[in-house]
């Protein structure tokens, strides 16, 4: 692959080494400041309200200042936040740093993702997006251990950790990506137009009947994502546990992501269509979360994630690909930003949701329903995916006879 996906890669496995502050923002709130799970999960979604504009904004500031600005500018305003986080003295000063980190979070995704995706033919996409995902997950591994330990110690120093490397991924890509030339052909810079320059008209992915369903998809996947890294510490407690070892469960994910890949790459699996995979992703979530309903004891929250986590790899593998390919020339970074926004949607709404049902119905019922979500996610795969994958260009072993 091209070496501004290496570049890429590395870069986010080093930011996710402390990538593991987030899911502990509510214990935070709880253990440093005495709020209720209510209270903690209102800041949590005041976090997540503010990563919509976010991500609109890195897909427009992708056009204006350049990709490795505009990721360099979202890194830094992360690390800022976080230590502000961690710094605080009130709980209305945490709120306040929290949606500042919102506003931060996702100006990464868009240029990152869109530089991915311009590397390489539609065809490699999956394995790009699946060599990131196994960065992410490289870097998992380490976080959760640092996580269980700093969280016995200071759950503050979680967030110093993470604003450090949020700082060395930041200088990272600063030094490697590609310097931010003009945005057009020719050298013309970008216009406004919402092209990003290359001439090709106006690019309005709300106009796209296919995005929209991928969005609605997308969002209840990311609902279901977010659950698992809000909740899965406060189950924990719920359940005589210590909430910190969900950074070992984070670890297994992290581990079972990585062991994951090479069975990516077998014939059977590389040729099922888009639809298929993702339908089966789905279902092993829905198995995942059903386990987390029943668990009781360490071991059995490890096979659980185990489980879901293989899920995740499958669903996350093709997706991008997906919406990356219905972009126009041009567009990409438009399309990935707003469906990006699913991701926004969901970590609003998530706090809430988890916490109220943890809540009100206790942790079987909250997984058990996230499960049967997940169920339907699997049952409308063909029906929203199908469509839009129909006279895609082929990825190598796809439709080739099963081995």
């Amino acid at each position: 692959m091209p070496r501004t996906v290496w570049m890429l890669v590395v870069a986010r496995a080093i930011n996710r080494l402390g990538a593991f502050s987030l899911p502990f923002l509510t214990v935070l709130i709880g253990t440093e400041f005495g709020a209720g799970t209510t209270t903690a999960g209102l800041v949590s979604a005041g976090f997540g309200l503010a990563t919509i504009p976010s991500r609109v904004a890195g897909g427009r500031l992708a056009g204006r200042i350049g990709r490795r600005r505009t990721i360099v500018l979202g890194l830094v305003g992360c690390a800022l936040a976080q230590l502000g986080i961690a710094a605080a003295g009130s709980l209305a000063a945490v709120a306040v740093f929290a949606v500042l980190l919102g506003l931060s979070f996702e100006l990464y995704e868009p240029p990152s993702q869109a530089l991915i995706a311009d590397a390489v033919g539609p065809a490699d996409r999956v394995r790009a997006y699946g060599a990131l995902n196994a960065a992410l997950a490289v870097g998992g591994t380490g976080s959760g251990l640092i996580a269980a330990g700093l969280g016995r110690w200071d759950l503050r120093w979680l967030f110093v950790v993470d604003a450090l490397t949020c700082l060395a991924c930041a200088l990272t890509l600063r030094l490697a990506l590609p310097a931010d030339g003009p945005r057009g052909p020719g050298g013309v810079p970008d216009d406004g137009n919402g092209d990003g320059g290359h001439g090709g008209g106006p690019v309005r992915p709300w106009r796209d009947r296919g995005l929209w369903a991928m969005f609605a998809s997308g969002t209840a996947f990311a609902l279901v994502s977010l659950h698992i890294v809000m909740a899965l510490p406060l189950t924990l407690g719920h359940r005589g546990l210590e909430p910190a070892d969900a950074g070992l469960l984070f670890t297994a994910s992290a581990v079972t992501v990585v062991a994951a890949q090479p069975a990516l790459r077998l014939r059977r699996l590389a040729a099922l269509p888009d639809p298929a995979a993702m339908a089966l992703g789905h279902a092993l979530l829905a198995a995942g979360l059903a386990g987390y309903a029943a668990a009781r004891t360490l071991p059995a929250f490890l096979a659980a994630t185990a489980v879901l986590s293989v899920g995740e790899v499958l669903v996350l593998g093709r997706v991008l690909g997906v919406v990356a390919g219905l972009a126009p020339p041009g567009g990409t970074d438009r399309y990935l930003a707003a469906y990006g926004i699913s991701w926004g949607v969901a970590t609003v709404a998530a706090p809430v949701t988890a916490t109220q049902l943890l809540e009100r119905a206790g942790a079987g019922a909250l997984w058990a329903g996230t499960a049967v979500l997940c169920l339907v996610l699997a049952a409308a795969q063909p029906l929203v995916v199908g469509p839009l994958t129909r006279g895609l260009p082929v990825r190598p072993g796809a439709g080739a006879p099963a081995a």
